[in-house]
């Protein structure tokens, strides 16, 4: 979705680490699926790279600044760190009066944008993660060259609204933080049942759920939505995101095969059901994918 231009964006919602710093540990999210995955495949017990553990670290004095020219939707539209920051924008302000409905708070989370790695309060971190929730330290990674790998490597579309989701969803790891339900991916990390397929898709459908309001999502500052109305070709890149990040799809393209047993983000075609029922329903009752027998 592209965002309404004289929307006025808040870049002091988002670090800029990029080119600060190094990595060597990997963390979990809709990347780091892809890093487990592999690690499953060669042999190495994934239960070794604590990415999602919340093993709280000190992440070191570390040099940062916020995201430099990223003023307006104009330049979410511009630039892709830019509609990072945009995103941010309206998930922080869309989640606090949602979940309020709930009598539940949010806390807001840090967001930073990195390149070749940073520390985190989860361990330090390289750009092969791709995006991903650290719980220790409340804090979303994105380092946006991600979002070509995206596009090139996996086929996804690398319209806007791809983009965005992926911020969503690393946002509604935050949220199952808050409610209690992220820790559930490490009690039962592997296959195509288990709880950290649930809480994969469960971060799916909030990110769906996102989307069915964004549009009508006001910044604070203008009155203005943050983006412009929802377009069919919108849905589908968000869909296509979903689906180029499915653990078949990536083990048909890294080894010629699917094995589900060592699945930990769920198939594509859950993943693509999962974002949609949080779009259609816009209701978090229906993201419950730990209370069905199948996701």
């Amino acid at each position: 979705m592209s965002f309404n231009d004289n929307v006025q964006l808040d870049p002091s919602q988002v670090q800029d680490r990029r080119g600060m710093g190094r990595g060597v540990k990997v963390g979990g999210g809709i990347g780091g699926g892809i890093i487990l995955l592999i690690a499953a495949l060669l042999g190495i017990n994934p239960s070794l790279l604590e990415g999602l553990g919340g093993t709280s670290q000190d992440p070191g004095a570390q040099s940062q600044g916020t995201a430099p020219a990223c003023a307006s939707g104009a330049d979410a539209d511009a630039r892709l760190d830019c509609r990072i920051v945009g995103t941010v924008n309206s998930l922080n302000a869309f989640w606090p009066a949602y979940l309020a409905q709930y009598n539940r708070q949010y806390p807001q989370p840090e967001t930073v944008i990195f390149t070749g790695g940073t520390n985190t309060g989860c361990g330090a971190a390289t750009s092969e993660v791709g995006p991903f929730y650290c719980p220790a330290d409340t804090t979303a990674y994105f380092d946006p060259g991600f979002f070509q790998e995206l596009v090139d490597r996996f086929g996804s579309s690398g319209g806007p609204l791809a983009q965005e989701y992926v911020v969503a969803h690393e946002f509604g790891h935050h949220i199952q933080n808050v409610l209690g339900n992220l820790d559930q991916a490490q009690q039962d990390p592997q296959g195509p049942e288990s709880g950290a397929v649930r809480v994969e898709l469960q971060a799916d459908c909030y990110a769906g759920l996102w989307v069915r309001y964004a549009t009508t999502q006001e910044d604070p500052k203008t009155g203005l939505p943050f983006l412009e109305p929802l377009k069919e070709q919108d849905l589908r890149d968000a869909l296509s995101a979903a689906s180029a990040v499915g653990d078949d799809r990536i083990q048909k393209a890294a080894t010629g095969r699917v094995s589900p047993e060592s699945w930990t983000h769920g198939s594509s075609e859950q993943r693509q059901k999962w974002f949609y029922q949080g779009y259609a329903t816009g209701d978090i009752n229906q993201c419950d994918t730990f209370g069905v027998a199948t996701p």
